[in-house]
């Protein structure tokens, strides 16, 4: 059991998604008995066991699809091994799947005073955070305690991303054409957010550039620029919080 906890405790590290088994209930003649558990990842890769044969596929089957139900957090599976699955054991077992989903990644573009707060708060809100700038002096690991730091040029980084639903992106580097750069390498990227630092004017200048460049309105609708809750914030504290706002708004509403 502690061997599955550990699994348990790396899986949720790595941020990768996995269904928790439980059995939480049983009746007569069954392989396990309530408080055994399975984990079961993506394609049906399983730790631990609930008891084998029917009874397990039939659990690894239910929690492949719950990894799959984007609405779906929780479910119950109740069942009689004998008259449903053809089990010789000839009791009940009622199982409880929980859904762990990957950890929200945040990828923050450039490594100012904005990126620094903002990667400092997100990370206390449960996001997992990397920042990619080039400069050394300003990627340091003492300016960034709780995020990975990737030195490369960020618009390099960018053109490598291949996206996904737990994905954000943050682009708040120290130069208006870098910002632009990773913006068009992002905007047909797949993500739950992409957003870029600026005024109102910044973003009617990189809009017309995108549409004259072919980006289409759906495309150019992704984009949040200015990015962040509008709650007139001014300083790069004050700036971080209205973003993390809308990060935690788009994660919450990604989850119901």
């Amino acid at each position: 059991m502690f061997e599955l906890y550990d699994t348990i405790a790396r899986l949720s590290a790595e941020g990768r998604p996995f269904v928790l088994a439980t059995v939480v209930d049983s009746q007569g003649s069954t392989p396990q008995k309530p408080g055994a558990k399975l984990v079961v990842l993506e394609g049906g890769t399983i730790h631990g066991t609930v008891g084998g044969g029917a009874i397990e596929k039939q659990i690894i089957d239910a929690a492949v699809a719950l990894l799959a139900d984007p609405e779906a957090q929780t479910r119950f599976v109740e069942t009689h091994l004998t008259h449903e699955l053809g089990m010789c054991c000839g009791g009940k077992m009622r199982v409880f799947l929980e859904k762990h989903a990957a950890a929200a990644r945040l990828l923050v573009f450039g490594a100012g005073h904005v990126s620094q707060a903002l990667a400092k708060l997100a990370a206390e809100v449960g996001f997992d955070v990397e920042v990619v700038d080039e400069r050394p002096e300003w990627a340091a690991p003492e300016r960034f305690p709780r995020a990975r730091l990737t030195r490369r040029p960020p618009e390099q980084l960018a053109r490598e991303q291949q996206g996904g639903p737990d994905r954000y992106y943050c682009i708040t580097t120290h130069d208006h054409p870098l910002d632009q750069a990773c913006l068009e390498a992002l905007i047909r990227t797949p993500s739950a957010y992409l957003g870029v630092i600026g005024s109102r004017r910044k973003a009617e200048k990189f809009r017309a550039r995108l549409k004259a460049q072919g980006f289409t309105e759906a495309e150019l609708e992704r984009v949040r620029c200015p990015m962040g809750v509008a709650i007139h914030a001014l300083t790069p504290g004050e700036i971080a919080v209205s973003i993390v706002a809308e990060l935690i708004a788009v994660r919450r509403r990604r989850e119901r």
